[in-house]
């Protein structure tokens, strides 16, 4: 029960603790520093991807043979479908960006900003939820462990994301604690999606090996639609490719010594 509460708290906790912060921080990161932790955050959700999601997916399908990999592409290609629909449904608009993206709104940039986080997040909830409804579900593929793995390496790239989350909503001029709220509360989105998938793949555990190539499409959409993007653009881009370096290899590393 204790590692229930801890995979459904840990990646909220390191939102928080980034978005705190904006107290200690200027208004704004230097664009080196941002293009590290955008790198970082997106090592760490690709190497959880694959390690955490598709590998777990095809090995508990191993039954079907030379088919095994097909629970892993439907369910892929679904979760980066889902993505691809909630960014066009949802109004938002991206950190670096003055355009916003999805149906006219006239929410202020401030709200869209926070749609754009939260939309962001949803993936990582799900990723957590379906791997601990694989452990519950399925102990032999997958373990208590990695579990807490996965939860510990999203935490740890929340940490630099609710920096990246809060300080931008600084300097369209929110308070420091209300953008310590909003960058805090676009993380409670994880434990209600991972709360919601955790339900869902307990109800229906034939399901489960799609639902977790589901999730890593998900999140894979943020990072290619996203994140390397805005981590690209403009100087430092290098930094950038070091910091997915890092990100990669920490979670990887996690992945495989704790899991």
């Amino acid at each position: 029960m204790n590692e229930i509460y801890m995979a459904l708290l840990l990646p909220l906790s390191g939102t928080v603790l980034g978005s705190a912060g904006v107290f200690l921080l200027k208004d704004k990161l230097p664009d080196l520093l941002q293009k590290v932790l955008l790198g970082f955050a997106s090592g760490v959700m690709v190497a959880a991807s694959v390690w955490s999601l598709l590998i777990p997916s095809m090995e508990m399908s191993a039954d079907k043979g030379t088919w095994a990999f097909l629970p892993a592409a439907v369910g892929f290609l679904c979760g980066m479908g889902f993505l691809l629909l909630m960014d066009k449904l949802t109004p938002h608009i991206h950190l670096e960006s003055t355009v916003p993206e999805g149906p006219h709104t006239r929410l202020s940039r401030t709200k869209m900003l926070t749609l754009a986080v939260t939309l962001h997040n949803l993936p990582e909830g799900m990723a957590v939820g379906v791997v601990l409804a694989g452990a519950l579900e399925a102990a032999n593929t997958i373990s208590s462990a990695a579990v807490v793995t996965l939860a510990m390496g999203i935490a740890i790239q929340n940490i630099p994301e609710g920096a990246i989350i809060s300080m931008p909503m600084r300097a369209e001029g929110n308070s420091k604690w209300r953008s310590f709220t909003i960058g805090s509360l676009s993380g409670a989105v994880e434990p209600i999606g991972a709360l919601f998938t955790l339900l869902l793949a307990s109800l229906i555990a034939s399901i489960l090996p799609y639902l977790l190539a589901f999730a890593a499409g998900a999140m894979l959409y943020v990072v290619v639609e996203e994140l390397i993007p805005e981590t690209s653009v403009g100087k430092h881009s290098d930094m950038g490719t070091l910091g997915f370096a890092i990100g990669f290899v920490v979670m990887m590393v996690l992945d495989v010594v704790l899991g």
